[in-house]
């Protein structure tokens, strides 16, 4: 079970939708940076956030920003965000 963080921590969202996340939770999950996060939803509505570790699963947006070259076509450049492999 997850311990819960201490609740007299507020943490508020920026005019960006940007959040610092507090010392004491980076340290835990051992986030510095350039780490990368995702956010999961349980089944019951509850949202996690979690280190992303080295040889998860990439996003197709990070995939095709690797594998794209710079005089690609706007339609080739879609298809690789749409593509599943």
């Amino acid at each position: 079970m997850p311990r819960p963080f201490d609740p007299e921590v507020v943490v508020r969202v920026n005019g960006e939708g940007q959040v610092t996340i507090p010392e004491e939770v980076r340290d835990a999950l051992g986030i510095r940076p350039r780490s990368e996060v995702d956010f999961v939803e349980e089944a019951i509505g509850r949202w996690y956030l979690v280190k992303r570790r080295a040889g998860d699963a990439t996003s197709r947006f990070r995939r095709a920003h690797e594998v794209a070259r710079p005089r690609m076509s706007s339609e080739e450049l879609l298809a690789l965000t749409r593509s599943d492999s």
